[in-house]
């Protein structure tokens, strides 16, 4: 990075970077000398010493500042902040020091600049052979970058020695036109390097219009009012037509009441207005006492600004201060408030930080203007034609289970029970605070006059259970498009999934439904045994840690493992009606009033789309086939439709786990048994011929294969998958985690540590905004659900790889306790009583191992733990230890979870092992741990 001829720069380069410079704090002639007409200089010499030196010469027309971030002794750095209208810093590095040292300290700034500011770019002479990738610190330096989110931009040699050992490192900046230029080695042994630093635009809104309501704090009471007056919620005309609903008309009928009593109720509380959005509007937090201070400070001004009298001046900063402080205090309630009501509601927590930091989280804005609500629904119902169309009808045997090789069921569910107006109620005050368009009024004033509202609602369960419909009025869903991932192109139709908004009257009975529906199906033992979806106390973890530890068990024993992630095409809305009914009354035993209800829920379903609030929906349609995806009952329905799947699969001896329509097989293959790759090929087939008898589509090309193991064998394997048109990846995502080839997370990780610091940065901007607590809601809905997630399959790892994570959560604490990074952070974390990442890792897997102990895991959770029961009396007998079996290796064999598990256990004192209850346990845990990690 060393300077051009100066005309070069006067007619090039708006910004020139120099390391090196060899000049002390004094001598800055050479850098003036340097400098064209129209550009400045700043220069930082190196403390101590010879050699060393910063230097940068600039356009005056870029206003640039240095700012300081702390002292390093392991690199020179000069950080520069340029004013635009992003958030935009420059930091100039030059590092001689060790390798370790450099690690940490660079460690501690990436994340600071990624917390701190929007757009980054760090250049220098980092001495890092990047080149080379044999290289133990370029490629802990490479990992390092990656895991907080930070692009190395130079590709080719920056010596002459053909090393790259200059760098362009940015975060949420684009480089363009990057050139690397050779220079005469009397001038310098690095190459220039020049390119375009291009900086986003700030956006502009616009003005619009918009119909709302308004509700305010006394919205909720005079609802409760209106409806108390209500004579048809109360006693008349509801009672009438309670007492007489015993045809599937008068369901309809009371349910229409219903919805026509809360809506006229909500007109009469809160009208629909129009309302003009401008690009300059007053914050929601500006009431009639921050707006009369401010009238009260301008009108002071004035005076001042007249009289110029020193009376008048004190008078108008004493205004000024007490509106600061009372618009800081409005500001500080309204999002404390906001925060606090929706602290379990990360979609509004998300959005709320959005709006604070002026990003844009809502994904519906993505959707271009040019394609209408007509044109989604027309795609979503002709591709699912397409897709029947395209699987051979000749397969489907009616009436028949189409040769399901699962036993019928001889237990009968054939009457709902009665429902009680607590359990109601009970339900209603757990149901998340979501409204539909469909909804007569928000689902927070429903819940707000529950007290009014449990009869009624009451009396349409009962109603509809009594008898097996469900009213016409509940079996209308909204579809919104959604971008299956953020990065598709929105102007392609097929990147969007339909995602159904039903009703809240309708998530209540398909709740009171699914739990009935579930205690007959746990009672019974129905469930597949390896499917997780939807079921309690299973989850996605307990699923990714039953297929970990069985890969890592193979592993140890020095055999490879073939893990295929079935895909289907659109699996909720391919499903057929006939054959689920069929399901549902041969394998799960609905019968008589249960599987009329069911047959009333799947049939004369209508939908519609509305992309947005405030477009045009499109007509109803019909539908035909499928469940509706978003519904409560829909991923039990699916689980369901997909049993008979999981015997077809055990007949190839091939190991499976499935969540809802996500399955995947995994297969070990030892080194002198090639062959056995064929049953797993086989079982491919027999699961495409089933799926497309039950009208599923099994997309190939989609479906991910991934092999994971060491030995030589592993490149045959991946051949021979490749002849037979299945692509073997790098790496997949299963169930939200990244699993790689070499089960080392390292992906995986990279992704937690950059989507936190994401929004550690976000909430870094709103701090100063709220309370303690309130940013504590925060940090523990964005980044510690994060760091939390399937933690229990990163026992094991390396300590460098948790040291990634750790350096999340210390940014974290700082960032709410507003410490500096050179401060000691155990006494931080101490204060928080938060434990560091290697204890949270081992606490999730103990709490998995006594829910197993006690019966409150899945069945092939306790599987992997043995109990030590001693071959004589001995006191340990009665100590609630685990056998620990033997690993051969350390990595795979001992980070197994039925290695790895009952070794930590076993290390508990026994009163933590031997405690009464779940939440007994996490306590003693947690102070055992807490002692550890402190002491």
């Amino acid at each position: 990075m060393d300077l051009s001829t100066k005309s070069d720069l006067s007619t090039k380069s708006d910004l020139c970077l120099l390391t090196e410079t060899w000049l002390s704090k004094c001598d800055t002639v050479p850098l003036a000398e340097a400098s064209p007409d129209g550009y400045s200089f700043l220069h930082k010499s190196r403390d101590s010493g010879r050699g060393g030196g910063l230097g940068i010469i600039h356009c005056n027309k870029m206003q640039i500042t240095s700012t300081n971030l702390g002292n390093f002794t392991s690199f020179e750095a000069f950080i520069l902040n340029i004013k635009t209208d992003s958030n935009t810093i420059i930091v100039l590095v030059y590092r001689p020091g060790p390798y370790s040292l450099f690690m940490s300290e660079f460690s501690n700034l990436l994340s600071d600049l990624a917390i701190n500011y929007d757009h980054v770019v760090l250049m220098g002479d980092f001495n890092v052979h990047i080149d080379v990738e044999t290289d133990t610190f370029s490629t802990c330096f490479t990992y390092l970058l990656n895991s907080v989110g930070f692009c190395q931009n130079v590709k080719g040699p920056t010596h002459n020695h053909n090393h790259t050992l200059d760098l362009i490192i940015t975060y949420k900046v684009e480089i363009q036109n990057l050139i690397i230029t050779p220079l005469n080695e009397v001038i310098s042994d690095h190459y220039l390097i020049t390119f375009d630093l291009v900086l986003p635009l700030p956006t502009h809104s616009q003005i619009k219009t918009k119909t709302v309501r308004h509700l305010d704090c006394n919205s909720s009471s005079k609802f409760i009012d209106t409806l108390s007056k209500s004579s048809v919620i109360v006693e008349n005309h509801l009672d009438q037509l309670t007492s007489n609903v015993n045809t599937e008309n008068n369901l309809d009928q009371l349910t229409s009441h219903y919805n026509v009593t809360l809506r006229d109720a909500l007109d009469t509380v809160a009208p629909l207005i129009t309302k003009v959005i401008k690009a300059h509007r007053n914050s929601p937090w500006f009431n009639e006492n921050t707006q009369a201070l401010k009238l009260e400070c301008r009108k002071l001004e004035r005076r001042w600004r007249t009289t110029k009298l020193h009376v008048f001046q004190i008078a108008w900063t004493e205004s000024v201060n007490k509106y600061k402080k009372a618009l800081f205090k409005a500001r500080s309630e309204y999002y404390s408030t906001l925060i606090d009501s929706n602290n379990k509601n990360p979609r509004v927590l998300f959005r709320t930080v959005a709006k604070l930091t002026n990003g844009n989280s809502d994904q519906q804005c993505k959707i271009p203007t040019d394609i209408s609500s007509t044109d989604f629904i027309n795609f979503f119902n002709e591709k699912i034609k397409n897709i029947r169309s395209q699987i051979s009808a000749s397969q489907y045997k009616p009436n028949t289970g189409l040769a399901d090789p699962v036993s019928h069921c001889t237990q009968h569910f054939s009457n709902f029970n009665p429902v009680t107006e607590q359990e109601v109620l009970s339900l209603i005050s757990k149901m998340k605070p979501t409204t539909c368009s469909l909804d007569p009024v928000p689902t927070k004033l429903v819940k707000s006059a529950i007290d009014v509202l449990a009869a009624p609602i009451l009396n349409i369960i009962e109603s509809s259970l009594l008898h097996g419909t469900v009213p016409d009025a509940l079996k209308v869903s909204v579809i919104k498009p959604l971008l299956k991932k953020s990065d598709l192109d929105p102007h392609i139709l097929n990147n969007y999934r339909p995602i159904s908004n039903l009703p809240f009257l309708s998530k209540i009975l398909e709740k009171v439904v699914t739990n009935q529906l579930q205690s007959h199906l746990t009672h019974y033992n129905l469930f597949e045994k390896f499917q997780s979806g939807f079921r309690t106390g299973h989850s996605t973890e307990t699923a990714l840690t039953r297929v970990v530890n069985d890969i890592l068990i193979s592993s140890d024993e020095g055999n490879s493992t073939v893990i295929m992630l079935l895909d289907l095409s659109a699996a909720f809305d391919t499903i057929d009606h006939s054959i689920l009914l069929h399901r549902l009354e041969n394998d799960v035993g609905l019968t008589s009033t249960v599987l009329a209800w069911f047959s009333s829920y799947l049939s004369n379903r209508f939908q519609y789309v509305q992309k947005c609030a405030d477009s045009t929906p499109s007509l109803y349609t019909e539908v035909q086939y499928g469940v509706p995806q978003g519904s409560v009952l829909g991923p039990l329905l699916i689980s369901l439709y997909m049993l008979p799947l999981g015997s077809l699969i055990r007949k190839h001896n091939v190991n499976f786990h499935s969540y809802a329509d996500d399955t995947q097989l995994y297969l070990s293959i030892a080194p002198d048994d090639p062959k056995s790759l064929d049953s797993l090929t086989q079982c491919l087939t027999c699961i495409s011929e089933w799926m497309n008898s039950n009208f599923l589509k099994l997309n190939k090309e989609k479906t991910e294969i991934l092999v994971i193991g060491n030995n030589g064998y592993n490149e045959a394997i991946r051949n021979k998958l490749d002849a037979l048109g299945l692509k073997v990846k790098s790496e997949v995502k299963s169930l939200g985690v990244t699993v790689d080839c070499n089960l080392n997370f390292k992906s995986h990780i990279n992704k937690i540590t950059r989507t936190a610091f994401f929004h550690l940065r976000n909430i870094a901007k709103v701090r100063p905004l709220i309370s303690s607590k309130d940013a504590e809601k925060l940090v523990h809905a964005f980044v510690f659900s994060r760091l939390d997630y399937c933690n229990a399959l990163l026992s094991g790892l390396p300590k460098k790889d948790i040291n990634r994570l750790q350096l999340v959560q210390n940014a974290a604490a700082r960032i709410l306790t507003r410490k500096r990074k050179s401060e000691h952070i155990s006494p931080v974390l101490m204060s928080l009583h938060w434990l560091p990442v290697s204890f949270r890792i081992d606490f999730k897997i103990l709490l998995m191992v006594y829910k197993a102990l006690n019966n409150l895991a899945p069945s092939y959770i306790s599987e992997c733990l043995t109990p030590y029961i001693p071959n004589r009396n001995l006191r340990s007998s009665t100590e609630c230890l685990l056998r620990i079996p033997r690993a051969k290796l350390k990595r795979s064999g001992e980070a197994a979870f039925c290695c790895y598990a009952p070794k930590i256990w076993n290390s508990l004192p026994v009163g933590i092992r031997q405690a009464n209850t779940v939440e007994h346990f996490k306590k003693l845990l947690k102070t055992h741990y807490f002692n550890m990690a402190f002491s």
